[in-house]
């Protein structure tokens, strides 16, 4: 699981600003401390508001090996807040 921001602080685009832009499908990969890579797909995308987010989806325990990919969403510039959180769903690929 890695948290990331979408907004860097001080402006400007965080580590997570693109991170909309995945879909199922697509490949992420994850260099390890020994140079070693763990590649994921993609399984799904999805926005949960931040009262209702399911934290057993996203932090509970999973078949096989997963990587979940967090920052908010939602923004809303009448209260300068995220109403919402993205969270991109992968699992391992093997081979």
């Amino acid at each position: 699981m890695l948290l990331g921001h979408v907004n860097a602080t001080g402006g400007g685009p965080g580590v997570f600003a693109e991170l909309h832009r995945l879909s199922p499908g697509d490949r992420i990969t994850v260099t390890r401390q020994d140079g070693s890579a763990a590649r994921f797909a993609v399984d799904a995308v999805e926005r949960y508001a931040k009262d209702a987010f399911p934290t057993l989806r996203v932090y509970g325990n999973t078949a096989g090996p997963e990587l979940r990919l967090i920052t908010c969403d939602g923004y809303d510039p009448a209260t300068g807040a995220f109403d919402e959180n993205l969270v991109v769903h992968a699992s391992l690929v093997r081979g």
